[in-house]
Protein backbone atom coordinates (compact mmCIF):
# COMPACT_ATOMS: atom_id res chain seq x y z
CA UNK A 1 0.00 0.00 0.00
CA UNK A 2 1.26 3.49 -0.82
CA UNK A 3 0.43 6.28 1.62
CA UNK A 4 0.47 9.84 0.33
CA UNK A 5 -1.39 11.58 3.16
CA UNK A 6 -1.47 11.25 6.92
CA UNK A 7 -3.90 13.94 8.00
CA UNK A 8 -7.03 11.81 7.94
CA UNK A 9 -5.57 9.26 10.31
CA UNK A 10 -3.98 11.97 12.45
CA UNK A 11 -7.36 13.44 13.15
CA UNK A 12 -8.55 10.05 14.28
CA UNK A 13 -5.52 9.33 16.41
CA UNK A 14 -5.16 12.73 18.02
CA UNK A 15 -7.95 12.06 20.48
CA UNK A 16 -7.07 8.44 21.16
CA UNK A 17 -3.37 7.72 20.81
CA UNK A 18 -2.50 8.21 24.44
CA UNK A 19 -5.71 6.93 25.97
CA UNK A 20 -4.77 3.30 25.45
CA UNK A 21 -1.07 3.47 26.27
CA UNK A 22 1.14 3.99 29.22
CA UNK A 23 -1.38 5.38 31.68
CA UNK A 24 -1.76 8.77 29.98
CA UNK A 25 -5.34 10.02 29.76
CA UNK A 26 -6.40 12.25 26.93
CA UNK A 27 -9.65 13.49 25.47
CA UNK A 28 -12.52 11.09 25.98
CA UNK A 29 -13.73 11.65 22.42
CA UNK A 30 -14.19 8.39 20.51
CA UNK A 31 -11.92 7.77 17.54
CA UNK A 32 -11.66 5.06 14.90
CA UNK A 33 -8.37 3.68 16.17
CA UNK A 34 -8.24 0.38 17.98
CA UNK A 35 -5.68 -0.94 20.44
CA UNK A 36 -4.49 -4.43 19.75
CA UNK A 37 -2.20 -6.65 21.76
CA UNK A 38 1.30 -7.26 20.39
CA UNK A 39 1.89 -10.58 18.68
CA UNK A 40 2.32 -13.43 21.13
CA UNK A 41 5.80 -14.77 21.76
CA UNK A 42 6.39 -18.30 20.49
CA UNK A 43 7.58 -19.19 23.99
CA UNK A 44 4.93 -18.93 26.68
CA UNK A 45 5.99 -16.55 29.42
CA UNK A 46 5.54 -17.81 32.97
CA UNK A 47 2.90 -16.30 35.19
CA UNK A 48 4.25 -13.10 36.65
CA UNK A 49 4.13 -12.10 40.31
CA UNK A 50 2.33 -8.87 41.07
CA UNK A 51 5.54 -6.91 41.67
CA UNK A 52 6.83 -7.86 38.23
CA UNK A 53 3.61 -7.34 36.31
CA UNK A 54 3.72 -3.53 36.27
CA UNK A 55 3.92 -1.75 32.93
CA UNK A 56 7.44 -1.58 31.58
CA UNK A 57 6.90 2.09 30.80
CA UNK A 58 4.26 4.62 31.80
CA UNK A 59 3.06 8.17 31.42
CA UNK A 60 0.92 9.15 34.38
CA UNK A 61 -1.09 12.27 35.10
CA UNK A 62 -1.95 13.67 38.48
CA UNK A 63 -5.69 13.65 39.20
CA UNK A 64 -7.32 16.55 37.38
CA UNK A 65 -9.03 18.24 40.29
CA UNK A 66 -10.49 21.72 40.77
CA UNK A 67 -7.04 23.27 41.09
CA UNK A 68 -6.26 22.32 37.51
CA UNK A 69 -9.54 23.41 35.97
CA UNK A 70 -9.66 26.57 38.07
CA UNK A 71 -6.47 27.73 36.35
CA UNK A 72 -7.88 27.36 32.85
CA UNK A 73 -9.72 30.68 32.79
CA UNK A 74 -7.77 33.03 30.55
CA UNK A 75 -7.99 36.79 30.42
CA UNK A 76 -10.01 38.33 27.62
CA UNK A 77 -6.74 39.58 26.17
CA UNK A 78 -3.44 37.70 26.19
CA UNK A 79 -0.13 39.55 26.36
CA UNK A 80 2.76 38.65 24.04
CA UNK A 81 6.32 39.77 24.88
CA UNK A 82 9.63 39.03 23.15
CA UNK A 83 12.17 37.58 25.60
CA UNK A 84 15.88 38.39 25.51
CA UNK A 85 18.34 35.82 24.20
CA UNK A 86 18.95 33.73 21.11
CA UNK A 87 16.96 32.24 19.50
CA UNK A 88 14.26 34.86 19.86
CA UNK A 89 11.18 33.69 21.76
CA UNK A 90 7.78 35.20 22.43
CA UNK A 91 6.16 34.56 25.79
CA UNK A 92 2.37 34.68 25.95
CA UNK A 93 0.86 35.41 29.36
CA UNK A 94 -2.55 35.76 30.99
CA UNK A 95 -2.65 37.77 34.20
CA UNK A 96 1.11 37.38 34.56
CA UNK A 97 0.95 33.58 34.11
CA UNK A 98 2.67 31.98 31.11
CA UNK A 99 0.29 30.19 28.78
CA UNK A 100 2.64 29.60 25.82
CA UNK A 101 6.25 30.01 24.69
CA UNK A 102 6.85 30.34 20.95
CA UNK A 103 10.23 30.38 19.21
CA UNK A 104 10.73 32.58 16.19
CA UNK A 105 11.31 30.33 13.18
CA UNK A 106 10.03 27.17 14.87
CA UNK A 107 6.75 25.28 14.88
CA UNK A 108 6.95 23.76 18.36
CA UNK A 109 5.19 25.60 21.19
CA UNK A 110 5.78 24.97 24.88
CA UNK A 111 2.68 25.19 27.07
CA UNK A 112 1.94 24.50 30.74
CA UNK A 113 -0.44 21.67 31.48
CA UNK A 114 -1.21 18.94 34.00
CA UNK A 115 1.91 17.50 35.58
CA UNK A 116 3.05 14.21 34.02
CA UNK A 117 5.59 11.59 34.99
CA UNK A 118 7.38 9.64 32.26
CA UNK A 119 9.10 6.47 33.40
CA UNK A 120 10.65 3.36 31.89
CA UNK A 121 11.55 -0.04 33.33
CA UNK A 122 13.62 -2.89 31.98
CA UNK A 123 12.01 -4.65 29.05
CA UNK A 124 11.82 -8.46 28.77
CA UNK A 125 14.12 -10.08 26.23
CA UNK A 126 15.27 -13.46 24.98
CA UNK A 127 18.76 -14.27 23.75
CA UNK A 128 18.74 -17.31 21.45
CA UNK A 129 22.36 -16.68 20.40
CA UNK A 130 21.60 -16.32 16.71
CA UNK A 131 25.00 -14.97 15.76
CA UNK A 132 28.60 -16.03 15.09
CA UNK A 133 31.37 -14.75 17.38
CA UNK A 134 34.19 -13.91 17.75
CA UNK A 135 34.94 -12.34 14.40
CA UNK A 136 38.47 -13.55 13.49
CA UNK A 137 38.89 -10.71 10.98
CA UNK A 138 39.05 -8.17 13.83
CA UNK A 139 42.14 -7.42 15.94
CA UNK A 140 42.13 -9.48 19.13
CA UNK A 141 41.49 -6.43 21.32
CA UNK A 142 38.39 -5.53 19.28
CA UNK A 143 36.72 -8.94 19.31
CA UNK A 144 33.43 -9.61 21.07
CA UNK A 145 33.09 -13.16 22.38
CA UNK A 146 29.41 -13.37 23.32
CA UNK A 147 28.43 -10.05 21.82
CA UNK A 148 25.17 -8.27 22.61
CA UNK A 149 21.88 -9.81 23.65
CA UNK A 150 18.83 -8.72 21.62
CA UNK A 151 17.69 -5.95 23.97
CA UNK A 152 19.15 -6.95 27.32
CA UNK A 153 22.58 -5.37 27.04
CA UNK A 154 26.02 -6.61 26.02
CA UNK A 155 27.67 -9.68 27.50
CA UNK A 156 30.82 -9.58 29.61
CA UNK A 157 32.87 -12.79 29.62
CA UNK A 158 35.40 -13.20 32.43
CA UNK A 159 37.92 -15.91 33.23
CA UNK A 160 40.27 -17.43 32.56
CA UNK A 161 40.76 -16.98 28.78
CA UNK A 162 38.75 -15.10 26.15
CA UNK A 163 39.07 -18.09 23.84
CA UNK A 164 36.86 -20.10 26.22
CA UNK A 165 33.84 -18.10 24.98
CA UNK A 166 32.25 -18.19 21.54
CA UNK A 167 28.88 -18.24 19.79
CA UNK A 168 27.62 -20.25 16.84
CA UNK A 169 24.08 -19.80 15.54
CA UNK A 170 21.75 -21.05 18.26
CA UNK A 171 24.38 -21.69 20.94
CA UNK A 172 26.51 -19.69 23.33
CA UNK A 173 29.55 -21.77 24.27
CA UNK A 174 31.65 -21.76 27.44
CA UNK A 175 34.57 -24.19 27.15
CA UNK A 176 35.84 -25.57 30.47
CA UNK A 177 39.44 -26.08 29.41
CA UNK A 178 40.86 -26.01 32.94
CA UNK A 179 39.48 -27.16 36.25
CA UNK A 180 38.89 -25.14 39.40
CA UNK A 181 38.35 -21.87 37.52
CA UNK A 182 34.98 -20.15 37.35
CA UNK A 183 33.83 -18.72 34.04
CA UNK A 184 31.26 -15.91 34.15
CA UNK A 185 29.12 -14.50 31.34
CA UNK A 186 26.99 -11.62 32.63
CA UNK A 187 24.96 -8.86 31.07
CA UNK A 188 26.27 -5.34 31.67
CA UNK A 189 23.26 -4.08 33.59
CA UNK A 190 23.96 -3.87 37.30
CA UNK A 191 20.70 -2.14 38.30
CA UNK A 192 18.38 -5.19 38.24
CA UNK A 193 16.49 -6.00 41.46
CA UNK A 194 13.31 -8.09 41.10
CA UNK A 195 13.32 -10.44 38.14
CA UNK A 196 12.02 -13.62 36.54
CA UNK A 197 14.83 -15.20 34.53
CA UNK A 198 15.56 -18.60 33.01
CA UNK A 199 18.27 -20.30 31.00
CA UNK A 200 18.53 -23.48 28.94
CA UNK A 201 21.88 -25.26 28.62
CA UNK A 202 23.58 -28.66 28.43
CA UNK A 203 27.04 -30.16 28.83
CA UNK A 204 28.51 -32.09 25.92
CA UNK A 205 30.05 -34.71 28.25
CA UNK A 206 29.29 -36.45 31.50
CA UNK A 207 32.24 -35.28 33.62
CA UNK A 208 34.92 -37.70 34.79
CA UNK A 209 36.97 -37.37 37.97
CA UNK A 210 34.68 -34.77 39.54
CA UNK A 211 31.53 -32.75 38.82
CA UNK A 212 30.85 -29.84 36.49
CA UNK A 213 28.18 -27.24 37.12
CA UNK A 214 26.31 -24.46 35.43
CA UNK A 215 24.50 -21.75 37.32
CA UNK A 216 22.09 -18.94 36.66
CA UNK A 217 23.60 -15.99 38.53
CA UNK A 218 21.75 -12.88 39.73
CA UNK A 219 22.48 -10.02 42.10
CA UNK A 220 25.95 -10.36 40.54
CA UNK A 221 28.45 -7.75 41.77
CA UNK A 222 31.69 -9.26 40.51
CA UNK A 223 33.32 -12.68 40.21
CA UNK A 224 33.55 -12.92 44.02
CA UNK A 225 30.06 -11.77 45.00
CA UNK A 226 26.69 -13.00 43.69
CA UNK A 227 23.66 -15.20 44.11
CA UNK A 228 23.24 -18.28 41.95
CA UNK A 229 20.96 -21.23 41.33
CA UNK A 230 23.41 -23.96 40.38
CA UNK A 231 23.00 -27.35 38.73
CA UNK A 232 25.79 -29.80 39.58
CA UNK A 233 26.30 -32.62 37.06
CA UNK A 234 28.13 -35.50 38.74
CA UNK A 235 30.27 -38.26 37.27
CA UNK A 236 27.43 -40.78 37.81
CA UNK A 237 25.00 -38.72 35.76
CA UNK A 238 22.99 -37.29 38.63
CA UNK A 239 21.88 -33.64 38.61
CA UNK A 240 21.57 -31.62 41.83
CA UNK A 241 20.14 -28.14 42.37
CA UNK A 242 21.75 -25.77 44.87
CA UNK A 243 20.81 -22.18 45.72
CA UNK A 244 23.73 -20.28 47.17
CA UNK A 245 25.41 -16.96 47.61
CA UNK A 246 29.06 -16.09 47.33
CA UNK A 247 30.37 -13.21 49.43
CA UNK A 248 34.06 -12.34 49.14
CA UNK A 249 34.72 -15.88 47.79
CA UNK A 250 32.91 -17.55 50.70
CA UNK A 251 29.99 -19.70 49.51
CA UNK A 252 26.92 -20.15 51.69
CA UNK A 253 24.14 -22.61 50.86
CA UNK A 254 20.76 -20.88 51.09
CA UNK A 255 18.80 -24.11 50.67
CA UNK A 256 19.44 -27.83 51.01
CA UNK A 257 20.77 -29.42 47.82
CA UNK A 258 18.14 -31.48 45.96
CA UNK A 259 18.86 -34.32 43.54
CA UNK A 260 16.56 -33.82 40.54
CA UNK A 261 17.54 -36.80 38.37
CA UNK A 262 20.01 -39.66 37.99
CA UNK A 263 21.58 -41.34 35.00
CA UNK A 264 21.35 -38.21 32.86
CA UNK A 265 23.22 -38.59 29.56
CA UNK A 266 25.42 -35.94 28.02
CA UNK A 267 23.67 -33.46 25.78
CA UNK A 268 20.49 -33.22 27.89
CA UNK A 269 19.13 -29.69 28.05
CA UNK A 270 18.29 -28.39 31.52
CA UNK A 271 16.34 -25.26 32.35
CA UNK A 272 16.98 -23.19 35.48
CA UNK A 273 14.46 -20.56 36.49
CA UNK A 274 14.75 -17.97 39.25
CA UNK A 275 12.19 -15.52 40.49
CA UNK A 276 13.31 -12.83 42.89
CA UNK A 277 10.96 -10.39 44.64
CA UNK A 278 12.56 -8.17 47.24
CA UNK A 279 14.42 -10.51 49.59
CA UNK A 280 12.47 -13.60 48.51
CA UNK A 281 14.29 -15.95 46.13
CA UNK A 282 12.63 -18.92 44.45
CA UNK A 283 14.31 -21.39 42.12
CA UNK A 284 13.53 -24.55 40.17
CA UNK A 285 15.17 -26.62 37.43
CA UNK A 286 13.99 -29.38 35.11
CA UNK A 287 14.83 -31.30 31.94
CA UNK A 288 13.89 -28.85 29.21
CA UNK A 289 12.01 -31.53 27.29
CA UNK A 290 9.68 -32.05 30.25
CA UNK A 291 6.86 -29.86 31.52
CA UNK A 292 7.92 -27.14 33.91
CA UNK A 293 7.18 -28.17 37.53
CA UNK A 294 4.42 -26.11 39.11
CA UNK A 295 6.18 -25.96 42.48
CA UNK A 296 9.39 -24.15 43.31
CA UNK A 297 12.20 -26.41 44.49
CA UNK A 298 13.70 -23.74 46.72
CA UNK A 299 12.02 -20.79 48.45
CA UNK A 300 14.38 -18.74 50.62
CA UNK A 301 14.91 -15.23 51.94
CA UNK A 302 18.16 -13.27 51.79
CA UNK A 303 18.99 -9.55 51.61
CA UNK A 304 22.73 -9.55 50.93
CA UNK A 305 22.64 -8.14 47.38
CA UNK A 306 19.95 -5.58 46.61
CA UNK A 307 20.69 -5.29 42.91
CA UNK A 308 23.15 -6.60 40.36
CA UNK A 309 23.68 -8.22 36.99
CA UNK A 310 22.19 -11.46 35.70
CA UNK A 311 24.08 -14.10 33.77
CA UNK A 312 25.67 -17.54 33.84
CA UNK A 313 28.54 -19.21 35.63
CA UNK A 314 30.23 -22.48 34.63
CA UNK A 315 32.80 -24.53 36.57
CA UNK A 316 34.70 -27.79 36.34
CA UNK A 317 35.49 -28.93 39.86
CA UNK A 318 39.09 -29.54 40.81
CA UNK A 319 39.96 -33.04 39.65
CA UNK A 320 37.75 -33.17 36.56
CA UNK A 321 39.78 -35.29 34.14
CA UNK A 322 38.00 -35.32 30.77
CA UNK A 323 38.41 -31.64 29.90
CA UNK A 324 37.55 -29.78 27.82
CA UNK A 325 33.88 -30.01 28.69
CA UNK A 326 31.67 -27.49 26.92
CA UNK A 327 28.56 -25.79 28.28
CA UNK A 328 26.17 -25.18 25.38
CA UNK A 329 23.61 -22.46 26.14
CA UNK A 330 20.63 -22.28 23.80
CA UNK A 331 18.53 -19.65 25.57
CA UNK A 332 18.79 -16.91 28.17
CA UNK A 333 15.45 -15.29 28.87
CA UNK A 334 14.33 -12.46 31.15
CA UNK A 335 10.53 -12.53 31.30
CA UNK A 336 10.31 -9.60 33.71
CA UNK A 337 12.72 -7.41 35.63
CA UNK A 338 12.75 -4.16 37.56
CA UNK A 339 15.51 -1.62 37.80
CA UNK A 340 16.41 -0.39 41.27
CA UNK A 341 15.63 3.19 40.23
CA UNK A 342 13.79 3.35 36.90
CA UNK A 343 14.45 6.65 35.11
CA UNK A 344 11.61 9.11 35.63
CA UNK A 345 10.94 12.63 34.40
CA UNK A 346 8.20 14.74 35.99
CA UNK A 347 7.12 18.17 34.76
CA UNK A 348 4.12 20.11 33.50
CA UNK A 349 5.49 21.02 30.05
CA UNK A 350 3.46 20.06 26.98
CA UNK A 351 4.77 20.44 23.44
CA UNK A 352 2.44 21.28 20.53
CA UNK A 353 3.20 21.87 16.85
CA UNK A 354 1.97 24.80 14.74
CA UNK A 355 1.01 24.23 11.10
CA UNK A 356 3.69 26.76 10.05
CA UNK A 357 6.81 28.23 11.69
CA UNK A 358 6.13 31.18 13.99
CA UNK A 359 7.31 34.37 12.27
CA UNK A 360 7.41 36.47 15.44
CA UNK A 361 4.03 38.14 14.88
CA UNK A 362 1.32 37.44 17.45
CA UNK A 363 -1.98 37.30 15.56
CA UNK A 364 -5.62 36.68 16.45
CA UNK A 365 -5.38 33.34 14.65
CA UNK A 366 -2.45 32.28 16.83
CA UNK A 367 -4.31 33.41 19.93
CA UNK A 368 -7.25 31.21 18.97
CA UNK A 369 -4.89 28.26 18.53
CA UNK A 370 -3.17 28.80 21.89
CA UNK A 371 -6.47 29.21 23.70
CA UNK A 372 -7.59 25.89 22.24
CA UNK A 373 -4.42 24.18 23.40
CA UNK A 374 -4.30 25.65 26.89
CA UNK A 375 -5.18 22.95 29.45
CA UNK A 376 -5.74 20.29 26.79
CA UNK A 377 -4.64 16.74 27.57
CA UNK A 378 -4.84 15.54 23.96
CA UNK A 379 -1.62 13.71 22.98
CA UNK A 380 1.31 16.04 22.33
CA UNK A 381 4.85 15.48 21.04
CA UNK A 382 6.04 13.85 24.27
CA UNK A 383 3.00 11.58 24.56
CA UNK A 384 3.56 10.32 21.03
CA UNK A 385 7.29 9.83 21.68
CA UNK A 386 6.56 7.76 24.82
CA UNK A 387 4.19 5.53 22.83
CA UNK A 388 7.11 3.59 21.37
CA UNK A 389 8.80 2.68 24.67
CA UNK A 390 8.88 -0.82 26.12
CA UNK A 391 5.44 -2.10 27.00
CA UNK A 392 3.46 0.41 24.94
CA UNK A 393 0.49 -1.46 23.47
CA UNK A 394 -0.09 -1.55 19.75
CA UNK A 395 -2.50 0.98 18.25
CA UNK A 396 -3.81 0.25 14.77
CA UNK A 397 -5.33 2.95 12.62
CA UNK A 398 -9.03 2.25 12.26
CA UNK A 399 -9.70 4.62 9.35
CA UNK A 400 -7.90 6.73 6.77
CA UNK A 401 -4.93 5.95 4.53
CA UNK A 402 -3.18 3.93 7.26
CA UNK A 403 -6.22 1.79 8.00
CA UNK A 404 -5.21 -1.54 9.48
CA UNK A 405 -1.59 -0.50 10.02
CA UNK A 406 0.08 -0.28 13.41
CA UNK A 407 1.05 3.34 13.98
CA UNK A 408 1.90 3.33 17.69
CA UNK A 409 3.25 0.74 20.12
CA UNK A 410 6.51 -0.70 21.43
CA UNK A 411 9.22 -0.49 18.77
CA UNK A 412 12.48 -2.31 18.20
CA UNK A 413 15.55 -0.80 16.53
CA UNK A 414 16.32 -3.20 13.68
CA UNK A 415 16.91 -6.83 12.76
CA UNK A 416 20.15 -8.65 13.53
CA UNK A 417 23.15 -9.15 11.28
CA UNK A 418 25.19 -12.39 11.38
CA UNK A 419 27.32 -11.01 14.24
CA UNK A 420 24.26 -10.18 16.33
CA UNK A 421 24.39 -6.43 15.81
CA UNK A 422 21.32 -4.49 14.71
CA UNK A 423 21.03 -3.03 11.26
CA UNK A 424 20.16 0.63 10.90
CA UNK A 425 17.64 1.67 8.32
CA UNK A 426 14.18 1.34 9.90
CA UNK A 427 12.26 4.46 8.89
CA UNK A 428 8.78 5.43 10.07
CA UNK A 429 6.90 3.75 7.21
CA UNK A 430 8.90 0.54 7.64
CA UNK A 431 7.67 0.37 11.23
CA UNK A 432 4.17 0.29 9.69
CA UNK A 433 5.32 -2.22 7.04
CA UNK A 434 4.09 -0.05 4.21
CA UNK A 435 5.49 1.97 1.34
CA UNK A 436 5.53 5.74 1.25
CA UNK A 437 5.44 8.34 -1.50
CA UNK A 438 7.17 11.58 -0.50
CA UNK A 439 6.18 15.08 -1.72
CA UNK A 440 8.82 15.04 -4.46
CA UNK A 441 7.35 11.82 -5.87
CA UNK A 442 10.06 9.52 -4.52
CA UNK A 443 8.63 6.17 -3.47
CA UNK A 444 10.24 4.00 -0.78
CA UNK A 445 8.93 0.50 -0.37
CA UNK A 446 8.24 -1.45 2.81
CA UNK A 447 10.71 -3.82 4.46
CA UNK A 448 9.14 -6.84 6.12
CA UNK A 449 12.35 -7.38 8.13
CA UNK A 450 12.02 -3.91 9.64
CA UNK A 451 8.32 -4.04 10.51
CA UNK A 452 7.89 -2.77 14.07
CA UNK A 453 11.36 -1.17 14.11
CA UNK A 454 12.59 2.43 14.17
CA UNK A 455 16.20 3.59 14.05
CA UNK A 456 17.08 6.88 15.74
CA UNK A 457 16.14 9.17 12.85
CA UNK A 458 13.19 6.98 11.87
CA UNK A 459 11.85 7.37 15.41
CA UNK A 460 12.20 11.15 15.20
CA UNK A 461 10.43 11.18 11.84
CA UNK A 462 7.67 8.92 13.14
CA UNK A 463 6.93 11.34 15.99
CA UNK A 464 7.42 14.70 14.30
CA UNK A 465 6.75 13.72 10.71
CA UNK A 466 4.06 11.08 10.59
CA UNK A 467 2.16 11.93 13.78
CA UNK A 468 2.70 15.70 14.06
CA UNK A 469 2.68 16.62 10.38
CA UNK A 470 6.17 18.09 9.82
CA UNK A 471 7.02 17.54 6.12
CA UNK A 472 9.60 14.85 5.42
CA UNK A 473 12.11 14.20 2.65
CA UNK A 474 12.92 10.80 1.18
CA UNK A 475 16.62 11.29 1.90
CA UNK A 476 18.95 14.26 2.24
CA UNK A 477 17.29 17.64 1.81
CA UNK A 478 18.87 21.06 2.06
CA UNK A 479 15.73 23.21 1.82
CA UNK A 480 15.20 23.52 5.57
CA UNK A 481 11.50 22.81 5.03
CA UNK A 482 11.48 19.00 5.25
CA UNK A 483 12.82 16.60 7.85
CA UNK A 484 15.73 14.66 6.28
CA UNK A 485 16.15 10.91 6.60
CA UNK A 486 19.49 10.88 8.44
CA UNK A 487 20.56 12.52 11.67
CA UNK A 488 23.64 14.10 10.04
CA UNK A 489 21.35 15.99 7.66
CA UNK A 490 18.87 16.85 10.41
CA UNK A 491 21.68 18.65 12.23
CA UNK A 492 22.15 20.97 9.27
CA UNK A 493 18.80 21.17 7.50
CA UNK A 494 15.91 20.14 9.75
CA UNK A 495 13.01 22.62 9.68
CA UNK A 496 13.06 25.09 12.53
CA UNK A 497 15.84 26.89 14.33
CA UNK A 498 19.21 25.93 15.81
CA UNK A 499 19.32 26.40 19.57
CA UNK A 500 23.00 25.67 20.21
CA UNK A 501 26.01 23.83 18.80
CA UNK A 502 29.40 22.57 20.01
CA UNK A 503 32.39 24.85 19.69
CA UNK A 504 34.33 21.92 18.28
CA UNK A 505 35.73 20.90 21.66
CA UNK A 506 33.00 21.11 24.28
CA UNK A 507 29.34 20.08 24.14
CA UNK A 508 26.96 23.02 23.90
CA UNK A 509 25.61 24.41 27.17
CA UNK A 510 22.15 24.59 25.60
CA UNK A 511 20.89 27.12 28.12
CA UNK A 512 17.60 27.45 26.23
CA UNK A 513 17.03 23.71 25.87
CA UNK A 514 13.36 22.81 26.27
CA UNK A 515 11.29 19.59 26.01
CA UNK A 516 10.70 18.53 22.43
CA UNK A 517 14.04 19.83 21.12
CA UNK A 518 16.10 17.53 18.92
CA UNK A 519 19.43 16.62 20.50
CA UNK A 520 22.01 15.43 17.98
CA UNK A 521 25.27 13.65 18.78
CA UNK A 522 28.61 12.75 17.27
CA UNK A 523 28.62 9.54 19.29
CA UNK A 524 31.01 7.62 17.01
CA UNK A 525 34.10 9.61 16.09
CA UNK A 526 35.17 6.72 13.86
CA UNK A 527 32.77 7.86 11.14
CA UNK A 528 34.07 11.44 11.06
CA UNK A 529 35.54 12.89 7.92
CA UNK A 530 37.29 16.28 7.73
CA UNK A 531 34.49 17.54 9.96
CA UNK A 532 32.61 15.90 12.80
CA UNK A 533 29.67 13.79 11.62
CA UNK A 534 26.45 13.69 13.59
CA UNK A 535 25.30 10.08 13.85
CA UNK A 536 22.55 9.96 16.49
CA UNK A 537 19.41 11.96 17.27
CA UNK A 538 16.95 12.03 20.14
CA UNK A 539 14.10 14.11 21.57
CA UNK A 540 14.75 16.00 24.80
CA UNK A 541 12.29 15.00 27.51
CA UNK A 542 13.26 17.04 30.60
CA UNK A 543 15.14 16.81 33.92
CA UNK A 544 14.84 13.54 35.82
CA UNK A 545 14.50 12.99 39.56
CA UNK A 546 18.23 13.70 39.99
CA UNK A 547 18.13 16.87 37.91
CA UNK A 548 19.85 15.26 34.92
CA UNK A 549 18.65 16.32 31.48
CA UNK A 550 17.20 13.16 29.96
CA UNK A 551 16.26 12.43 26.35
CA UNK A 552 14.42 9.79 24.33
CA UNK A 553 16.08 8.05 21.39
CA UNK A 554 16.06 4.72 19.59
CA UNK A 555 19.22 2.73 20.28
CA UNK A 556 20.75 -0.58 19.22
CA UNK A 557 21.72 -2.02 22.61
CA UNK A 558 18.30 -1.45 24.14
CA UNK A 559 16.60 -2.50 20.90
CA UNK A 560 14.40 0.50 20.36
CA UNK A 561 13.27 3.82 21.83
CA UNK A 562 14.42 4.42 25.39
CA UNK A 563 15.04 7.02 28.08
CA UNK A 564 17.12 4.59 30.11
CA UNK A 565 20.81 4.17 30.77
CA UNK A 566 21.33 0.61 29.48
CA UNK A 567 24.37 0.73 27.20
CA UNK A 568 25.07 4.37 28.09
CA UNK A 569 23.18 7.06 29.96
CA UNK A 570 20.38 8.88 28.11
CA UNK A 571 21.43 12.09 29.83
CA UNK A 572 23.16 15.28 28.71
CA UNK A 573 25.06 15.84 31.97
CA UNK A 574 28.21 14.22 33.33
CA UNK A 575 30.90 12.32 31.47
CA UNK A 576 28.92 9.62 29.65
CA UNK A 577 29.04 9.09 25.90
CA UNK A 578 26.03 11.23 25.07
CA UNK A 579 26.91 13.98 27.54
CA UNK A 580 30.38 14.26 25.99
CA UNK A 581 29.29 14.02 22.36
CA UNK A 582 26.27 16.32 22.23
CA UNK A 583 26.82 18.29 19.02
CA UNK A 584 23.69 20.25 18.12
CA UNK A 585 20.38 21.23 19.70
CA UNK A 586 17.61 22.02 17.21
CA UNK A 587 14.02 23.13 17.66
CA UNK A 588 11.50 21.95 15.07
Amino acid sequence: MTITSRRGVLAALAASAATVPLGARASASPAPAAATAPAASPVAAPTQPASLAAARSAVTLSPLGPAHFGGLTLASRLTASVLPGTPARTEVTSGGRRVALLTHGARTVLLPGPERTFTENKRPFTDDFERTLPDPSLPVDDRAYWGTSPGGGSWSALGPADSDYSVVPGTGIIALTTDYASRHATLRDGEITDLDVSSVARFDKVPAGDACSYALSFGYQDTHNSYRARLSFTTSGSVQLRVEKEVADTVTQLATAVTLATGVPAGTDWTIRVRREGTRIRAKAWRSADTEPSAWTADVTDATFGKGRVGLRALANQGTTNLPVRLLVSRFQVDAANWAAPPAVTHSDWVRVLPEPFDGVWTPELETTVRGWYGSTAPDVLAHAAMFLAGAPAVVAGAGPAEGRQVLGEAGYGYLDPRGYRYEGADFHEYMNTGWTFPDGTYTGPSAKQAGNLDCSGYTRMVYGYHLGVPMAAGADTSGTRLPRKSRDMAEYAPGIRVDRTDGTNPPAAAQLQPGDLVLFNADSGDDGPAATVDHVGIYLGPDAEGLRRFLSSRKTVNGPTMSDLGGGSVLDGTGTYARTLHTVHRI
